[in-house]
């Protein structure tokens, strides 16, 4: 397994990656909308924006988490939210997704990101370091249907500190229907 950064000429295969993945958990009505996201997401994200993490077997896409920047009005911190994550179903359970996330995270300490946030399974997500955040913590730019499932780590030394002012997020992922 390779793990890579970057989505040029795998836009398709992510795409699908994402779909069938969310198809195969949540029903047919789910893996289209999360793959009609990432589309929106790929298309429409300037690149300073997103970063694409991919986990590739013989150069086909098993895995990616896809980061995009979230903005605090008041608040200086650099903060990319984790939205979408998905590992092939056939290639579950074997630590992809837990080694990708890791490699990611890692990448963008690396280049000067300081808090990565996400909306999931807290327990999935803690093994990789996410904890839970409250809203008055990191407001999220939409409400939230779930508000266990909004995590987040600081990745520098510090701890998750209090983010100031509301939050906007890429427009791709400013729809109520995913939060």
């Amino acid at each position: 397994m390779q793990l890579t950064r970057g989505y040029s000429g795998h836009q398709q295969a992510l795409i699908e990656l994402f779909a069938k993945t969310f198809e195969a958990s949540e029903g047919q009505e789910e893996g289209a909308r999360i793959g009609d996201l990432v589309h929106h997401l790929l298309l429409e994200t300037p690149p300073e924006d997103i970063r694409v993490y991919c986990a590739e077997n013989e150069n086909c896409v098993i895995g990616a988490a896809i980061f995009t920047r979230l903005t605090y009005a008041f608040d200086p911190h650099i903060v990319f939210l984790l939205s979408p994550m998905a590992v092939s179903p056939e290639n579950q359970k074997m630590g992809i997704g837990q080694a990708l996330l890791t490699h990611a995270l890692g990448a963008l300490r690396a280049e000067g990101v300081q808090i990565a946030i996400t909306y999931g399974d807290p327990s999935y997500y803690k093994q990789v370091g996410f904890m839970p955040i409250t809203e008055d913590q990191a407001r999220p730019p939409q409400p939230l249907s779930m508000p266990h499932g909004w995590i987040g780590q600081a990745l520098s030394e510090d701890k998750m500190p209090q983010l100031q002012g509301p939050s906007s997020c890429v427009p791709a992922l400013n729809r109520s229907d995913i939060w």
